[in-house]
């Protein structure tokens, strides 16, 4: 199977447990230095692939099975720049693992190399810090036109050598976080790469009720899009997210100024993704998502940000942080008792609040019995860990939050 490394974003494990979710046939080698994930996977994966994976900065596939040495990779960078373009040619080096000095002393070889077969060259990144993502967009260095970056990763006795395939958009993120027209700072900012993430979740809910196919029988490549609802979808960063990758998305929230602002930023990313609405289709409307759902037909999956409660500039007290948790219990049962009565049978991904307090962190409690009483059960893609022993969930946090986010995956339980 192919080889693969991927280099991870700042929440490791949750960017493990999203190549888990979205990766055919994925199989982990190892976890290198806590940054880059090598695996194998039953698929060829396309550059285009990392545009829908969120927790993944950098992907890059390995060139050569053979025993590879650190004298060899002039000689493998000289054999995947053949194709590129005449004239200049760039080239980049990442290394992991390997001391600085030998990375150093590895661009001055390379670049003899190159000049040898009468080539001028440059090389981006150094031996202290490899390229940034938007350097090698802006460079050629990701299609393969003006030149190639190689990935090095130290083992026991050889190296692991890659070709960067793809690397995260990191323009196209701002654009979609910062330039669309309805930001609402009053309430936590879902980043669109961990909307992304959430999807990628939803879709291995789906996938994992499927049916196990007959021997003679593979799944189709590309599999029909499928219908998400957000319930809680504010300004709406996971029905745009949605919207991208071709999915049909039903979003709701109970204000009226959220349903007005998803509805401006749908209709924007129409216009600036050319997404038609016959490729793709999308309904916003106002409703309390403790209330009935009577919706014309059912989702495929729910993906959604509960609520995070109030924005919180400083950490709380115990008591202020124990009331919070005890107003979002009571609001995650109802929401849950409601979505299995009115949306039976559909799969939810779900973020729930953990509050931050001196030296500990506060979670929900009873909704774990809720969510029982209401007919799901907590799952994991295979092999993930949960963040905490005993919480069948993943944690998202940055250091400088107050507030963090706990994702949930249910299923509802198979009726006897």
């Amino acid at each position: 199977m192919p080889s693969y490394a991927a280099f991870l974003g700042h929440q490791p494990h949750l960017s493990v447990a999203e190549l888990t979710a979205s990766v055919p046939g994925f199989s982990l080698s190892r976890i290198v230095e806590g940054v880059a994930a090598l695996f194998e996977s039953s698929a060829d994966l396309e550059g285009a692939f990392l545009s829908s994976v969120g927790g993944t900065v950098l992907i890059a596939r390995r060139v050569t099975e053979a025993p590879v040495t650190i004298e060899d990779v002039p000689k493998l960078l000289l054999n995947e720049l053949k194709d590129t373009r005449r004239g200049k040619v760039t080239f980049s080096l990442r290394a992991v693992g390997l001391p600085h000095p030998a990375v150093r002393t590895l661009y001055r070889q390379c670049k003899d190399a190159i000049r040898k077969q009468g080539r001028p060259c440059r090389y981006v990144g150094n031996e202290h810090k490899p390229a940034l993502p938007v350097l090698l967009h802006d460079t050629g260095l990701i299609d393969g036109k003006r030149g190639c970056e190689l990935v090095l990763i130290a083992e026991e006795e050889s190296l692991w050598v890659g070709r960067t395939i793809a690397a995260q958009d990191v323009n196209a993120y701002t654009k979609r976080d910062m330039k669309k027209p309805v930001r609402d700072t009053t309430t936590g900012l879902l980043p669109p790469k961990l909307a992304q993430i959430l999807l990628n979740f939803g879709a291995w809910l789906v996938e994992s009720r499927q049916p196990p196919l007959p021997p003679n029988k593979k799944r189709p490549k590309k599999a029909p899009p499928l219908t998400v609802f957000d319930p809680f979808c504010g300004t709406g960063v996971i029905p745009l997210e949605g919207l991208l990758r071709g999915w049909h998305v039903l979003a709701s929230d109970i204000s009226q100024k959220a349903v007005n602002g998803c509805e401006k930023n749908i209709e924007w990313l129409r216009k600036e993704e050319k997404i038609l609405k016959k490729d793709a289709e999308s309904s916003v409307f106002k409703q309390d998502a403790l209330k009935p759902f009577t919706l014309k037909h059912l989702p495929d999956v729910v993906v959604t940000e509960t609520t995070l409660g109030p924005a919180i500039a400083d950490r709380l007290a115990v008591k202020a942080a124990q009331k919070l948790k005890t107003e979002s219990e009571r609001l995650q049962a109802a929401f849950l008792k409601n979505c299995a009565a009115t949306l039976p049978g559909v799969p939810l991904c779900l973020v729930w609040p953990v509050w931050k307090i001196k030296n500990d962190q506060i979670f929900l409690e009873r909704v774990w019995q809720a969510l029982d009483e209401a007919g799901y059960r907590a799952t994991l893609p295979p092999g993930v860990e949960p963040s905490i022993a005993g919480r069948l969930s993943l944690l998202y946090r940055r250091p400088d939050q107050y507030v963090g986010r706990e994702i949930v995956l249910l299923l509802p339980k198979r009726k006897k």
